[in-house]
């Protein structure tokens, strides 16, 4: 008789990488490589379970241009370890910041029309610049001992039909032919498949806050209800006038619907049943959301929790 077949385990996290956190938005395809390189770190904390060592063997045994030497292979330490010591049953989207949009945005790609010689090269052009980052992102974590494989929705056949759809990237639309998928809406999908325990958003902010966070009035919303019917609601902190009344701000290049996109996106998750937690990254507040050690109950901890209401 056949071994019954094992049941998979249930994941636990789903974490976006905000392309604002982790590259400089202001500047072409350029990463922010402390941030990326804490929310490496942080994550590999989140996911030990004591037994992983202190120091992370590297993973990435691949050689870049100009590198000195070779890679150094520590193919006997990891021979001798009986595990990685991590609970590695983590999921990794991540948004595309200053990749992709600049090239999305001059071809018109978000609009569709492939038809078109310039949104035919524009998409080609997008997706060089998207996976190039993929690729880096996988680095980085591969160099803090996770192991980490990029997985494009385009190559992996996810198509939209009107933008709804059935790492931010270029992708296949029914009607439009093409148009660029949000790592938010990735996300969501994801939620609804995999139920994970909760859902981390690292941002380049604290949180979701009632006007654009430049603003020198605005005010940190730590917890944000949805009801059954989508309605969402501000529980902390008490707001004067309308409870709902939060102004979204989106950069001019940004084509994938920047913090109201991610708003709408949690509320949607929320409604599983399923915590999400925005935060700032390379902090301690996104280390513990990652861990998904957040008590809102507690004033030490800077973030939002977007939640099923009670």
């Amino acid at each position: 008789m056949a071994e019954a077949a094992r049941k998979p385990r249930p994941v636990r996290c789903i974490v976006k990488l905000g392309g604002a956190a982790i590259t400089n938005k202001g500047e072409l395809e350029s990463i922010d490589e402390e941030s990326l390189q804490s929310a490496c770190a942080q994550l590999r904390q989140a996911m030990s379970d004591g037994a992983a060592p202190e120091k992370a063997r590297g993973m990435d045994w691949s050689r870049r241009p100009g590198d000195p030497a070779d890679p150094v292979v520590d193919a006997e330490g990891f021979a001798g370890m009986a595990g990685l010591g991590l609970d590695s049953n983590f999921v990794v989207v991540h948004g595309a910041g200053s990749f992709g949009h600049f090239q999305a945005s001059r071809s018109g790609v978000h609009k569709g029309g492939l038809h078109s010689t310039l949104v035919k090269a524009g998409f080609v052009a997008t997706r060089i610049s998207v996976t190039s980052l993929n690729q880096e992102i996988v680095r980085a974590l591969a160099r803090e001992g996770i192991p980490s494989v990029g997985m494009s929705p385009f190559a992996c056949g996810w198509s939209t039909q009107r933008r709804n759809v059935l790492h931010g990237d270029a992708v296949l639309d029914e009607s439009l032919d093409c148009t660029i998928l949000s790592g938010d809406v990735i996300i969501r999908h994801l939620a609804q498949l995999l139920t994970p325990k909760y859902v981390v958003f690292l941002t380049d902010v604290h949180g979701v806050y009632d006007r654009p966070p430049t603003d020198p009035n605005a005010v940190l919303l730590k917890e944000i209800e949805v009801d059954d019917n989508g309605g969402w609601s501000i529980v902390k902190p008490a707001l004067q006038g309308n409870r709902k009344g939060v102004e979204i701000s989106v950069a001019a290049h940004d084509t994938t619907g920047g913090m109201e996109t991610k708003i709408l996106e949690a509320a949607v998750i929320a409604r599983l049943g399923v915590d999400v937690y925005i935060t700032k990254v390379d902090t301690e507040h996104s280390l513990r959301a990652l861990k998904g050690d957040v008590n809102t109950s507690s004033d030490n901890w800077l973030g939002t929790v977007i939640r099923a209401a009670k």
